[in-house]
């Protein structure tokens, strides 16, 4: 297989989004657009990627290099067509004679699988390889019109200058391409912008490659593997399918998806096998879930590490910077932000853990706050190994709790308890024998005179 480079074109700024948001940068599954076709082109083993951007747009350049560092940025100004977007890429690419793959930035559900499939056509001999789909409603796609034996293209021909014939074909324009390099140079500055918009359309292409004699290979793919997005109803239904494929990925890797339809996923979550997932769960960027664990329902989970045999909610919020050791039980209506909990220990029912370690086998009592945060600054809590703090405590941080201490209810620990000691911080309780009998009596009567005033 010949070297691979990838052009992105991300210089569109979506004005049917009605976002001050570029379109490229809105997220689906997890990632943004662009994301999801850089890493695309990465899993096609791309070598190099140009991203085309508009002026100006610095948080799209940012975000192509979050995902690849070595990335090059071409600046299309103003916008001329996608012709044009391509040749202000190529000269990131003069000393390259490979395959150049040409992508968009608002199309993330591209296969690597399929992208594989168009470089694999130019590695055998074509010099362009052309990406179509059969569309359910073929209506203002541009069709492909293909040679005798359905392997090449001859020519695109755009919805309104269809004949009636042509107009029945199903086979549509994705305006995905990959090119020998050498050919693209060659080609690329013949197109011309004789048309109503005065624009380079390098769909224009295919026919100058016709003209020279080079194969234009045709590959297809599902219609909904080109599904792109300019507005946030598409924005929507390229969510739906992400979810459809990660959710199917972790069945079919060893999870137990009770009700599939409701449970949301990252495209980095990584999920262990025996897991049993109930519905309504959140899984956010950068989870990973060991095996054997049970995720209750109404979960929220996002930038945390669940280890093996971990029991979860329900109604849990696991928050970034979590780790949770195995065999750790997070119970309902718990949330726990930044924290290592280490193995076997619990936090139960109505707590909140933030800034904290919590040491092995520890149990944390019911409705416990750790207060991390003085108005300033966020201060750390440090539970050790078999400490008990008991319900309707405030672990005031700084302070660090020694290893089989014992916190009494109620408590309001705002100084270091010392390793297997008890620590108090209430009032002092005081019964007064017979109150109860004389306070009910002396308001009975009151109550009994206040009717007869009525």
């Amino acid at each position: 297989m010949r070297e691979v480079v990838c052009i992105v074109l991300a210089a569109g700024m979506g004005t049917r989004m009605r976002s001050k948001l570029p379109k490229v940068l809105h997220q689906a599954g997890g990632r943004t657009l662009v994301g999801h076709v850089v890493c695309a082109a990465r899993q096609v083993g791309a070598r190099r990627i140009v991203a085309v951007v508009g002026e100006g747009s610095d948080a799209i350049e940012a975000e192509v290099k979050s995902y690849e560092p070595s990335a090059a940025i071409a600046i299309q100004s103003p916008a001329r067509g996608t012709g044009d977007a391509v040749a202000k890429a190529l000269p990131a690419l003069e000393d390259f004679s490979g395959t150049v793959l040409v992508l968009f930035g608002a199309d993330p559900l591209m296969r690597h699988q399929t992208l594989e499939t168009m470089t694999g056509a130019i590695s055998a001999g074509a010099g362009m390889a052309f990406l179509g789909f059969h569309a359910a409603d073929p209506t203002g796609y541009g069709r492909l019109l293909t040679t005798l034996d359905g392997a090449g293209v001859l020519a695109i021909r755009e919805h309104a200058d269809c004949t009636d014939e042509e107009r029945r074909i199903t086979l549509c324009n994705s305006g995905v391409m990959a090119f020998d390099a050498d050919l693209l140079r060659t080609l690329l500055p013949k197109i011309g912008n004789d048309n109503a918009k005065g624009e380079y359309y390098l769909t224009d292409i295919v026919a100058l490659a016709n003209d020279a004699g080079a194969k234009v290979a045709l590959v297809t793919c599902p219609e909904n593997e080109i599904q792109g997005v300019n507005t946030r109803a598409e924005l929507a239904a390229v969510e739906a399918e992400f979810q459809r494929r990660y959710r199917l990925k972790a069945m079919e890797e060893g999870a137990t998806l009770i009700a599939p339809e409701t449970v949301f996923l990252s495209a980095d979550t990584v999920i262990g096998t025996d897991v049993i997932i109930e519905p309504h769960v959140v899984i956010g960027h950068n989870v990973r879930i060991g095996n054997n664990c049970v995720v209750h329902s109404f979960c929220h989970i996002e930038n945390a590490v669940i280890g093996e045999s971990v029991e979860l909610g329900p109604y849990a919020r696991i928050r970034p910077g979590t780790e949770l050791a195995s065999n750790v039980k997070i119970g309902n209506f718990v949330e726990v932000k930044n924290a290592l909990i280490e193995q076997g220990a619990k936090v139960n029912h109505l707590s909140y853990v933030g800034d904290a370690r919590v040491g092995e086998k520890a149990n944390v009592g019911a409705g416990t706050i750790t207060c991390n945060y003085d108005g300033f600054f966020k201060h750390r809590t440090d539970i050790g190994a078999g400490a008990f703090i008991g319900s309707n405590s405030a672990l005031v941080a700084p302070v660090k709790i020694g290893d089989g201490a014992y916190i009494g209810s109620g408590s309001v620990v705002t100084r270091d308890v010392e390793p297997g000691a008890l620590a108090v911080a209430r009032g002092r309780q005081e019964n007064r024998d017979g109150w109860a009998a004389r306070y009910n009596r002396v308001q009975g009567e009151r109550k009994k005179a206040a009717g007869k005033k009525e």
